[in-house]
């Protein structure tokens, strides 16, 4: 999830646990933990590729994390030497900080490697948007009103938890979407008689009411749109050739191999001038994708090898309202406004 996301979550998370004992210092230090975790975007490993898939890994590991907690809640007592008797407190709140950062996390498309470095597949649900206003904004104003209202009172404390409440409901409404989305888009595929390998649904931005679905099939991808408010699961998909005779030479080259594990296989490969570039299916929209690498140059009649570099991505911000009025009616036709290439 989004930076401010999961500073609000730790925060809350801290309020609620430790909030009516140290007052304050519970949202300062539960925003902290809340934070460190994701610092780990600022170590560059050598190049892009890394850069991308290494992110949410050991930094994001509940033993890693298991491990950093007596560290961080001793800095704390030797910052608050007058609160050492809520030790164990302190680490019952700093863990359970760092766990619901990661786990929320792994709701995300992307996932989380939590079981890291026993497990390194990253574990990923895919119920949530990696920005939805519905979680944040109850944390948000459960945050706010801790910190503002008086301690004197428990109003304060109390919004707080139905804050974050709140915002674990609409956490498991996701999970329920995603049931919904998924029973009826498989019910679509074999209406159509489409053959594929795997299916990856995801909401679109901002909510979890319209749904992206991906289709992997042999030699091409399928786009399409379900909202848990269509009347029926008529799904318009558009098929596009994943173009893997593009890495042919360069199959084994480490950040291809890299990229093709690590979104499970739904990515793509385009030829953009001269340059062989891999896309991963999962964040964005058909043509344009927030994780976009170049991974080889074209050499008649071969692929060559490259340092592997992230390609921007601009956006036109009207798809965002297309998007709304797709939530609502299945006859709105949802495409990307125009090409960026």
């Amino acid at each position: 999830m989004d930076s401010l996301t999961q500073l609000a979550l730790g925060a809350a998370v801290g309020e609620s646990l430790m909030g009516r004992k140290v007052g304050h210092k519970a949202l300062l230090w539960g925003a902290i933990a809340g934070t460190l975790p994701d610092l780990d975007v600022f170590i560059p490993l050598g190049d892009a590729v890394k850069d991308f898939t290494y992110h949410r890994s050991a930094s994001h590991s509940l033993f890693v994390l298991a491990a950093l907690t007596p560290l961080l809640v001793w800095l704390i007592n030797r910052i608050h030497p007058r609160l050492r008797e809520y030790k164990n407190d302190w680490m019952i709140m700093i863990y359970l900080v760092f766990a619901t950062h990661v786990l929320l996390d792994s709701f995300t498309a992307y996932g989380t490697q939590i079981l890291w470095p026993f497990v390194t597949t990253p574990i990923s649900w895919s119920t949530i948007f990696i920005i939805d206003p519905l979680y944040t904004l109850p944390l948000l104003i459960g945050v706010s009103a801790a910190l503002l209202m008086s301690r004197q009172q428990i109003g304060g404390h109390k919004i707080n938890n139905w804050g974050l409440m709140l915002s674990s409901f609409y956490l498991m409404w996701t999970v329920v979407a995603k049931v919904i989305v998924d029973t009826n888009v498989r019910q679509a595929l074999q209406d159509q008689n489409i053959e594929y390998r795997k299916v990856f649904t995801t909401p679109a931005p901002f909510n979890s009411l319209l749904w992206r679905v991906l289709v992997r099939a042999e030699d091409s991808y399928h786009e399409g749109f379900y909202s848990v408010l269509d009347p029926d699961n008529n799904i318009q998909f558009n098929a596009y050739p994943h173009n893997e005779d593009l890495l042919q030479g360069i199959q084994e080259h480490w950040p291809v191999e890299r990229l093709k594990w690590f979104s499970k296989g739904f990515y793509a490969v385009s030829l953009r001038n001269e340059d062989i570039v891999m896309s991963d299916l999962r964040m964005g929209v058909e043509p344009n994708y927030v994780f976009r690498f170049k991974v080889g140059e074209k050499s008649n009649p071969h692929a060559i090898p490259v340092i592997p570099e992230q390609l921007a991505t601009e956006w036109d911000l009207s798809y965002l309202s297309m998007i709304w009025q797709r939530i609502w009616s299945n006859q709105i036709i949802l495409r990307y406004p125009q090409s960026t290439e």
